[in-house]
């Protein structure tokens, strides 16, 4: 995008009360939550705030059912397992703070069809630990992607950055 850009991981703890929000608002506040605690971190280290910090996160929606990170394998099992011969919507929320205070936070949801898994294809795939660090336990982008047999939406939305929508959010008038 001829950004110049920095990677700087969050730590919030990404803890809030899911049912207080719809998954849509939900990372959403998750992705402002990211980037305002990157932003004070970085201001406390004693760095000038940089033009916009960016801040993002992707969740599984099935049914109104908030689907993240498996915190193990057999979550990981079940949450395939829910997908299996379904659709699903894969929401990402993305917040930019800029350095004049303003922000702009908005969401990206995508249709994802899966086809019906077999407890031999769930096995194998968590076996091949590709599910743990995507939220719904697959990677559309590897081996998750053989699951997939259709999408309605952006691409890059489900695989974790929605970047059609992120440009033409993007105010570039404010990163100088």
């Amino acid at each position: 995008l001829g950004l110049e850009a920095r990677v700087v991981p969050s730590t919030f703890a990404e803890d809030l009360d899911k049912s207080q929000f719809t998954p849509t608002a939900y990372v959403q506040e998750n992705a402002r939550q990211k980037a305002l605690e990157v932003r004070s971190r970085l201001i406390a280290q004693g760095e000038a705030p940089p033009s916009v910090v960016v801040g993002a996160d992707t969740v599984v929606d099935q049914g109104g059912a908030i689907l993240e990170k498996p915190k193990s394998e057999a979550q990981a099992a079940e949450m395939l397992g829910r997908l299996s011969g379904s659709t699903h919507a894969v929401h990402t929320g993305v917040a930019l703070l800029y350095r004049d205070g303003s922000e702009a936070c908005f969401c990206e949801s995508s249709e994802v069809n899966f086809c019906d898994l077999s407890a031999e294809d769930i096995a194998a795939y968590v076996a091949s630990g590709e599910p743990m660090d995507k939220a719904g336990a697959y990677g559309i982008q590897g081996l998750g992607g053989a699951f997939v047999t259709g999408i309605r939406g952006c691409y890059y939305n489900v695989m974790g950055f929605p970047m059609h929508k992120f440009c033409a959010t993007l105010d570039v008038a404010r990163l100088s």
